[in-house]
């Protein structure tokens, strides 16, 4: 078979057959396929879509092109569950996600992404912890998954291997935002894990790669229909991204917004939200709980108690981190060397988050081709919300550079992706709606 004639299949609108999506799900697993071809057909996916039948064989495809993890023999007393987002910018989630959902009674074994265009990577985040391995082998993970409750790590070269692959192209081939392709890439990594079940939050907004609601709606119908035909139970939780959630943007400073959360010292109210309405629809979803009620208040007692922070600890020291670090991340990450407040006047109205994200990538935390090195240590923190008073005093931002013209530039592009107005802002909610399979 000539993979030209896949790609003038899907070109001219066509169904792909499952001999095609074989051959394509090999060739990508294998490396046979080059990158050029590989991108070829991602754009056609991308313009002329695909059928449900389509990405849900391309799904379970490349779910099966590595190994795929079993539970049953680890004598776990728990459910075995997952979160996933869509993407964002100042998504930091999962690192709290993990260890309150395994101070419930779940087994957490959470294998995330890099940055994918202008959205962060949780991989990336967590190489910001010194000596943290987000590549252990799979002995490792499970018995850290078994041992802990939880394991935040990246997709290894043996899971799922041909969505690796596209995923890393599609990043750098303005194919982001296909439904089909957002699918396939997500439930396979998440099949291949053994999971009992999955949540899904959705972004909707300016920062998200389905900016409208009916785009979110579509892909959370989607998964959870794709994820229905593959036996795995999964509800979607749509949650907003037209600003950043919390108060920072960058691959060491969210860690250390995210462990200042597991102290419970500042649990900003936007991700807070996100955060306990996701964790308690893993409780649910995993019938650990049935009402909503009592799963946000199991869910808020794992970080008062500091039982989440103790999991994350276990965690961080189980995979090569260092011990101790919701209390001590500030010395163990890396700062960088120019700091600077941006200010500007007025109620901030309107951000334009895909902007702001770009912005991370022009400061160096974020990547422009496949395999660039990250600067870990820039991003911006203190950022304001949508409807604050800006002033002198009060900051929009503030950028943390590597360079004072990197920083330069980074306030030219935060001040373009903001708007002000002399009056205060109607403000959005965070968690727009819940769906389930039963929906």
């Amino acid at each position: 078979m000539l993979f030209t004639d896949v790609i003038r299949t899907k070109r001219d609108g066509g169904e792909l057959s499952d001999e095609q999506i074989r051959f394509f799900v090999d060739g990508l697993a294998d490396g046979s396929l080059p990158a050029e071809q590989v991108s070829s057909l991602a754009m056609a996916v991308f313009l002329n879509g695909m059928t449900f039948d389509e990405a849900a064989k391309l799904t379970v495809g490349m779910s099966q092109s590595g190994t795929v993890l079993e539970w049953s023999d680890m004598g776990l007393d728990g459910p075995v569950v997952d979160k996933h987002s869509t993407g964002g910018v100042g998504d930091k989630v999962s690192f709290l996600l993990a260890p309150i959902a395994a101070a419930c009674g779940c087994y957490v074994p959470m294998i995330s992404g890099r940055g994918l265009g202008h959205t962060g990577g949780t991989t990336d985040k967590a190489e910001a912890i010194p000596g943290y391995n987000t590549a252990p082998d799979f002995e490792t993970l499970k018995n850290v998954v078994k041992s802990v409750g939880c394991a935040v790590i990246g997709q290894t070269a043996d899971l799922a291997p041909a969505d690796r692959r596209l995923y890393a192209i599609r990043d750098v081939t303005a194919t982001v935002e296909s439904i089909p392709l957002i699918t396939a890439s997500i439930l396979s990594k998440k099949i291949a894990a053994g999971l009992d079940a999955l949540v899904m939050d959705v972004k909707v907004g300016s920062g998200a790669f389905m900016p409208t609601h009916d785009r979110s709606l579509e892909l959370a119908k989607s998964i959870i229909a794709t994820a229905a035909n593959a036996d795995l139970k999964t509800h979607a939780v749509l949650t907003d991204m037209n600003e950043i959630l919390g108060t920072t943007a960058g691959n060491a400073l969210e860690i250390e917004e995210s462990m200042a959360y597991l102290r419970n010292d500042y649990r900003d109210s936007r991700l807070d939200d996100v955060v306990m309405a996701l964790c308690a629809e893993m409780l649910i979803v995993t019938g650990l709980e049935e009402g909503l009620d009592h799963a946000l208040e199991r869910c808020d007692k794992a970080v008062t108690s500091g039982q989440a922070a103790e999991r994350f600890d276990e965690m961080c020291v189980a995979l090569g981190g260092p011990a101790g670090f919701v209390n001590n991340s500030a010395k163990h990450l890396a700062r960088a060397p120019v700091v600077k407040a941006v200010h500007t006047s007025g109620f901030l109205a309107e951000v334009d988050v895909r902007a702001v994200g770009n912005v991370i990538i022009e400061l160096g935390g974020g990547r422009r081709m496949v395999g660039e090195k990250l600067d870990l240590s820039v991003g911006i923190s203190d950022v304001a919300r949508v409807g604050t008073l800006l002033d002198s005093e009060t900051p929009l931002a503030v950028i943390h550079a590597a360079s004072d013209d990197a920083a330069e530039l980074a306030e030219k592009l935060l001040l373009d992706a903001c708007m002000t107005s002399e009056e205060a802002p109607s403000i959005r909610p965070v968690i727009y709606e819940k769906l389930t399979g039963d929906a």
